[in-house]
C-alpha cells in the first residue's frame, strides 16, 4: 500500500442546528470578529445578533461575487487596522474563500500576488493565519474543508489559488438547516460541484485509501441527494448533500481533481458562469473520455453505472431541470483551444486519471 496523509479543518461540527452555538464557538477565539457574508447582509444578521450578545465586536464585509483580487486587496485594507481576533466565513463558496484568504494574509504586509499560484510568486506564508471559521449555506464547494482560496485576476483573465496547509479551518460548522430552501439553480450548481469533487478524487491519480472510503460511498448519496431535491424540498436530502459536500473538501484537499475542474478553473476566469454549473456541464464529456482512454479501469466503470442508475442520462438529466450549456454560460468556441491549452497547466489536470491531450480537451468543451 501506498504512504499517504489526510488533512483535515481542525475541528468539524455537523448537524441540523448545529449553528445555533456558532457565537459560542467563534468568541473562543476573541472578541474582535470579521465576518465575511454573501450579497445580501440580513442572511448574515441572524450571527451579527448571537455575536454582539456573547459579548463580540464584529466587522461585516459582503462578498457579493466570488472574490477578486481587488476585493481581496479592499477587505485586507480595511481588516489591517481593526486588530482582528478571527474571520468567518459565511455563506457558499465566493465568502468562505474570500474569509479564508484574509485570515491567511491578515497578519502579513505582503503583496497578496507574492503568494498567489501561476500568476504570482506562489510564495508561502509568512505569517500564521488568524483562526478561520466556515459556516457554509449552500452545499457545493467543500471550501469549509480546503486549504486554498481561489480568486479571480481580471487582467490574467485567470481564477487561481492561494494555498497553505495552514489554510485549512480551525472550525468548520456545518448545518444543512442553512441550506434549505436554497433556490434550484443554485442547488443544481453547488450539487453538481459536490458530486464532482467526490468523483474526481475518487478517480484521481492521487487517490489513497482513505479518500477513497470517503467518495465511493459518498457519491450514490450525494447523486440520490440531488435528484431528490430536483423534485422537491426535503431535510434529509439536504443534510446528505450537505455531507457529501464537506466530503469533497477532504476529499480534493488530499487527492485532487482532475480534468473537469482543471478545465473549469480556466473558464471561471474567462467567464462569470458559475463554477458549479461549469463542472456540471462538463463532468459527462470528460468520463467518458477517461473511460475511452482508460477501458478497463473499474472506478471509471463503478461511476458511470451509478450515475446512469440514479440520473439517467446526465446531460438530459442537467438539461431538464435547467442547467446551461457552456456555450450560453458565455464559453465561445473559438475559446476552446486557448482554454484547453491553460487547462493543460493547471494543478487540477495532474490528478486526472490520465493525460488528455489538447485535443481530446477540446473535444469536451465541445460536448459541454
Amino acid at each position: 500500500m501506498k504512504p499517504y496523509q489526510l488533512q483535515t479543518p481542525r475541528k468539524i461540527i455537523f448537524g441540523r442546528g448545529a449553528s445555533g452555538d456558532a457565537a459560542q464557538h467563534i468568541t473562543a477565539h476573541g472578541t474582535q470578529i470579521a465576518l465575511i457574508h454573501g450579497a445580501n447582509p440580513k442572511r448574515a444578521q441572524w450571527l451579527i445578533d448571537a455575536l454582539h450578545k456573547a459579548g463580540a465586536q464584529v466587522h461585516p464585509l459582503p462578498c457579493p461575487s466570488e472574490p477578486a483580487l481587488d476585493m481581496l486587496q479592499d477587505a485586507l485594507t480595511t481588516l489591517r487596522t481593526k486588530h482582528i481576533n478571527a474571520v468567518v466565513g459565511l455563506g457558499g463558496g465566493a465568502p468562505l474563500d474570500l474569509a479564508k484568504a484574509l485570515a491567511a494574509l491578515s497578519p502579513t504586509t505582503r503583496n497578496p500576488l507574492d503568494h498567489l499560484e501561476v500568476v504570482g510568486k506562489g510564495l508561502p506564508l509568512t505569517a500564521t493565519p488568524l483562526p478561520f471559521i466556515a459556516i457554509p449555506t449552500t452545499s457545493g464547494t467543500g471550501a469549509e474543508a480546503t486549504k486554498n482560496a481561489v480568486i479571480g485576476v481580471p487582467t490574467h483573465q485567470r481564477k487561481v489559488s492561494l494555498r497553505d496547509d495552514r489554510m485549512l479551518a480551525t472550525l468548520a460548522l456545518i448545518d444543512p438547516a442553512l441550506t434549505d430552501h436554497c433556490p434550484k439553480a443554485i442547488t443544481l450548481a453547488s450539487g453538481l460541484d459536490a458530486i464532482t469533487q467526490v468523483i474526481e478524487p475518487y478517480l484521481s491519480a492521487k487517490a489513497t485509501p482513505l479518500t477513497d472510503a470517503l467518495c465511493k460511498p459518498a457519491i450514490p448519496l450525494g447523486l440520490q441527494a440531488l435528484k431528490t431535491l430536483m423534485q422537491h424540498e426535503d431535510q434529509n436530502a439536504r443534510d446528505t448533500l450537505a455531507h457529501v459536500a464537506l466530503t469533497s473538501g477532504i476529499a480534493l484537499a488530499n487527492s485532487g481533481l482532475g480534468a473537469v475542474h482543471g478545465l473549469a478553473g480556466v473558464i471561471g476566469g474567462l467567464t462569470p458562469a458559475p463554477h458549479g454549473a461549469v463542472c456540471g456541464a462538463l463532468l459527462a464529456p470528460v468520463l467518458k473520455t477517461n473511460a475511452e482512454m482508460l477501458p478497463d479501469n473499474p472506478k471509471i466503470a463503478e461511476v458511470q453505472t451509478r450515475i446512469a442508475t440514479t440520473l439517467g442520462d446526465l446531460p438530459d438529466f442537467t438539461k431538464t431541470h435547467g442547467l446551461p450549456t457552456l456555450e450560453q454560460m458565455g464559453v465561445h468556441p473559438d475559446q476552446h483551444a486557448k482554454i484547453a491549452q491553460a487547462a493543460a497547466a493547471s494543478s487540477s489536470m495532474k490528478g486526472n486519471p490520465i493525460p488528455l491531450s489538447g485535443a481530446q480537451l477540446i473535444a469536451c468543451l465541445q460536448a459541454a
